[in-house]
């Protein structure tokens, strides 16, 4: 491994304002030659110029390395770390190791950033104590989908943006369930560097990406009632498809459970009693079910003891009462836990999906609603 950095004034995590603050910005690279350029560019134009940007080459095959190093020969801002590739949660490691920033943020190197992005973070954790009373900031973001045959690209919010109304600010996720049912965004987010180091929180080490930002998303925001949340988007989010959890599990079928189940096992850890981020938790379980059962079927050997195992884990009270899980969802949870599905009304269910289907009308337009929902009842979450 070879390391190559540039003097950066240390800031502490301090007391108060974050104005100030040295923010460490962590991106993960394994060949992303076609668009590591512009993220670059895109954290080099924060308007918050106290960053230590540090570039974690995973053992790219293409000219990402380069790219990454013909940029730090003009910002002294730069970290570039050389490693062999072990995949998206060990580069993230590796990043905060060595980040000296009171705060730490990811970006990933297909997408970009707004200027200001990083100053209306800290400004969300400045207004509401700092560093000394927030140890997460997250925020809203963009949704940004490629255009059909070289089109313009088709940018929405993000499902939670204006729905996370806590009672107060900071609060424990409870308060702010609506983080939990979604994405995992775990890009849109600032975390105070000192509170990984105290909880000892860190990626899974897993080849690929492997959805490692599943079980680091439990650890962030389960082991603090110190969350800041802003409304205000500023990460734009490259998707390539709605689809894609879909054609990830074809290709990786026990991946989604087993991180599911790595998802429990921090929320175990963390001593998560609150119903509201258990049902979140259910919900999220039963869907990457139906996901995986969409990809392979119910019996596939490879999946099928996984499939019971982890159905076995939740309260069958908590999913078959459920406003949050489809019935599709409750029909295979009571198939494969072998039990009787009570016939309870799914009114609550679908008066839910009616809000949801207004909210992204209002947020995205008519056509990708309907798509959206599309996509959702081909596999079986509707």
């Amino acid at each position: 491994m070879s390391i190559t950095s540039t003097p950066a004034e240390h800031v502490d995590a301090g007391r108060g304002a974050c104005e100030h603050d040295l923010v460490s910005v962590i991106i993960p690279i394994y060949n992303v030659e076609a668009t590591l350029d512009e993220c670059l560019a895109s954290v080099e134009a924060q308007t918050h110029r106290e960053l230590e940007i540090i570039c974690v080459n995973d053992g790219a095959t293409d000219e990402s390395g380069a790219i990454a190093r013909a940029h730090a020969a003009r910002d002294t801002r730069y970290v570039i770390i050389d490693k062999p590739n072990e995949g998206y949660g060990a580069s993230c490691n590796r990043g905060i190791c060595v980040a000296r920033g009171a705060w730490i943020a990811i970006v990933e190197p297909d997408d970009v950033v707004e200027p200001t992005w990083i100053e209306g973070l800290l400004a969300c954790a400045g207004a509401h104590g700092g560093a000394e009373e927030i140890d997460v900031v997250k925020a809203a973001y963009w949704r940004v989908f490629p255009g059909r045959d070289g089109g313009a690209q088709t940018r929405v919010s993000c499902p939670y943006r204006g729905r996370v109304k806590p009672r107060q600010q900071p609060f424990s996720i409870g308060d702010g369930i609506e983080l939990m049912l979604h994405h995992p965004a775990i890009w849109s987010a600032l975390y105070r560097r000192g509170y990984l180091a105290e909880k000892g929180i860190r990626f899974l080490e897993i080849p690929g990406a492997g959805w490692a930002d599943n079980p680091f998303m439990v650890e962030t925001l389960c082991r603090t009632g110190r969350i800041a949340y802003t409304d205000e988007a500023g990460y734009c989010y490259r998707e390539r498809d709605l689809d894609e959890a879909e054609r990830f599990a074809a290709r990786s079928p026990r991946v989604p459970l087993e991180r599911w189940n790595d998802m429990m096992d921090a929320a175990e850890r963390a001593g998560v009693d609150d119903r509201r981020v258990l049902e979140a938790l259910a919900l999220r379980g039963v869907n990457y079910a139906l996901i995986t059962v969409s990809a392979v079927g119910e019996d596939a050997p490879e999946v099928a003891p996984l499939l019971r195992s982890s159905m076995e884990r939740l309260d069958a009270d908590l999913v078959l009462r459920s406003s949050l899980v489809s019935p599709a969802g409750k029909r295979l949870f009571s198939r494969v836990r072998d039990i009787e599905r009570p016939r309870t009304s799914g009114v609550s269910y679908y008066a839910r999906m009616a809000r949801e289907a207004f909210h992204r009308v209002r947020t995205g337009g008519l056509s990708f609603a309907l798509e959206t929902l599309r996509r959702r009842r081909r596999g079986g979450r509707v």
